[in-house]
């Protein structure tokens, strides 16, 4: 990839066709997890006349999900109260559905604006930011299926199977801090 430019109001960056093929293939990975969560919303008829969404009062039981999708109200987790575990439903019920959507949204920028081929990108600033959004959150899902940490090293002995995904989390690390830095120039 070359790292992505400002030019003429709008930001630049190449990928070569493997590399468009792993950031495709992850950004729709994660939307699929979304769009699956997202369909598990409860149904509520008053919901569908007011036009108010609603969306699961549990948190993800899988850990990905988890991570993107953090409670909203933090628990004392050697004392949650009954309040605090009611406050907690209630907020991932009512804001679930709108972080759900900016997520699914995102995704669907970097779908749109990747050729499957590879090729230049061309993006205005607002595809840029949906672009950071959706890195972050591939980065987000990779470092935790990873169990990436502060004191993991940058490279996995070569017998360990997350050593080849662990350099695709440090690639996407560069892409989306060269993004930053063109949006910044």
């Amino acid at each position: 990839m070359r790292g992505w430019r400002r030019e003429r109001g709008t930001v630049r960056g190449g990928f070569e066709q493997q590399e468009a093929a792993v950031v495709r293939g992850l950004v729709r990975q994660i939307d699929e997890m979304l769009r699956a969560r997202s369909d598990e919303a409860p149904q509520d008829e008053l919901a569908e006349l007011t036009g108010m969404r609603t969306g699961p009062a549990e948190s993800p039981d899988d850990p990905v999900l988890g991570r993107l999708l953090p409670d909203f109200h933090r628990l004392d987790p050697d004392n949650p109260t009954r309040e605090d575990l009611d406050s907690a439903a209630a907020l991932r019920s009512l804001h679930e559905p709108e972080v759900l959507d900016a997520k699914i949204g995102v995704a669907a920028v970097v779908l749109e604006t990747l050729p499957p081929d590879g090729g230049e990108v061309r993006l205005d600033d607002d595809q840029a930011d949906a672009w950071l959004s959706a890195l972050n959150d591939v980065r987000l899902a990779l470092g935790t299926a990873l169990d990436v940490t502060d004191d993991m090293p940058d490279e996995l002995p070569e017998d360990d199977p997350r050593s080849p995904h662990l350099s695709v989390y440090h690639w996407l690390t560069w892409v989306q801090e060269s993004l930053v830095q063109a949006l910044t120039e």
